[in-house]
């Protein structure tokens, strides 16, 4: 079974973030540019929170703010779900299905080790299920 730090391994531990005093506006442009749908809010290091496209739309549009003027920290995802290094596929898929998330930061010790979407999750699994079937392949042709 892949686990998250394969994972992190093959797409990088690259982590996407801004500050909670940034503007919501700032975190949406970042979003665009780099194609992702959600950030991770840091403050000094330190996981605080997490903001998403969905963050946006129903703490700002649909409340009929202004997204200039509001800080990330007044719209972000405080109590972030987040996964261990160690953790299967299967577990992190389970917990966003339960949880209704996207995105689960990577946790090592309290240090932010990376982030997975679910779309890393559900491609990982495709991956392992084609390895599978080529190795089943291989045995019943006896590799030819």
């Amino acid at each position: 079974m892949k686990t998250v730090k394969q994972i992190l391994r093959d797409k990088g531990s690259q982590v996407l973030s801004i500050q909670p005093d940034a503007l919501a506006y700032d975190a949406l442009k970042l979003m665009a540019e780099k194609n992702v749908g959600a950030l991770l809010v840091l403050e000094k290091g330190r996981l605080v929170g997490i903001i998403s496209e969905r963050d946006y739309a129903r703490k700002v549009i649909l409340k009929g703010k202004s997204s200039p003027n509001i800080p990330v920290r007044d719209i972000m995802t405080e109590r972030v779900m987040f996964v261990r290094p160690e953790q299967t596929v299967e577990e992190c898929m389970a917990l966003m299905t339960e949880k209704h998330v996207r995105h689960l930061p990577v946790l090592a010790g309290d240090q932010v080790a990376g982030i997975v979407s679910i779309g890393d999750l559900v491609k990982a699994s495709i991956d392992e299920k084609d390895f599978m079937i080529k190795q089943l392949e291989n045995y019943i042709t006896g590799g030819r």
